[in-house]
């Protein structure tokens, strides 16, 4: 016997939280009745329904993944002129997931990978505006300009960005680079690049460090490790 939230989760209905909701207005029902926050059941013995749906077979155990990207591979699962992926990185891993979104080529850090449809169009949607923090060096001559122009919105080649929350690290104004922390919600493809080349600053490596409350820590380039419970939970809170 587990607790319904916990089943719902498992079978890929929402997260445990939403699950919670969902018990609390009156929406789930094990053999008819209607159930309450703290009930347990056995999907092997009892009929479990969501706003009167039964629920269908156990998919497979939700599997998400946080690898540090190194730079050199792409962030699909497969190639078709052969080259590099993040796959490769996982052989080891027999669990099949997917990455969720795209991390440039020359890129590095935080790359996240599931087998889950509900976390995936969460992290990648426009609309849920998940915030993702990234670290870029750059050569420049003004630092502090840049950072002021990134924090307003820009448009290149008929693309317009959205301001983002921008922290300069570092400022080596005789050598002409910094070090600059940047705060996206809107997910556009290579939208720090195109910034960064409108305005005349060149990448020398920029970096994803964190995904909502998630952080890359210690995590070592090339490797990979599975999320708790509380962190899956904690991409699914606003």
């Amino acid at each position: 016997m587990e607790r319904l939230q916990k089943i719902l989760s498992e079978y890929g209905i929402c997260s445990r939280r939403k699950a919670e909701e969902m018990i609390a207005a009156g929406r789930v029902a094990v053999d008819g009745v209607t159930s309450k926050l703290g009930d347990k059941a056995d999907p092997q013995w009892h009929l479990i329904t969501v706003d009167g749906v039964a629920l269908t077979a156990k998919r497979d155990k939700r599997v998400v993944l946080m690898l540090n990207k190194p730079r050199g591979y792409l962030s699909t699962a497969s190639d078709d002129r052969g080259r590099k992926t993040v796959m490769d990185l996982l052989e080891a891993r027999r669990e099949r997931v997917y990455p969720v979104g795209r991390l440039d080529l020359n890129s590095d850090g935080m790359l996240l990978l599931t087998n889950d449809g509900e976390l995936t169009k969460r992290l990648t949607h426009p609309s849920y505006r998940v915030a993702k923090l990234y670290r870029v060096r750059v050569r420049v001559r003004d630092a502090e300009y840049l950072a002021t122009r990134f924090r307003e919105p820009l448009t290149v080649k008929g693309v317009t960005y959205g301001g983002c929350d921008t922290v300069v690290l570092e400022n080596d104004a005789s050598a002409g680079t910094a070090l600059l922390e940047l705060t996206l919600r809107e997910g556009k493809n290579r939208e720090i690049r195109n910034m960064c080349e409108a305005l005349g600053a060149e990448v020398m490596r920029l970096t994803r460090v964190g995904i909502g409350k998630l952080r890359l820590g210690g995590l070592h380039s090339g490797e990979a490790r599975e999320l708790t419970e509380r962190e899956i939970a904690s991409l699914f809170e606003d």
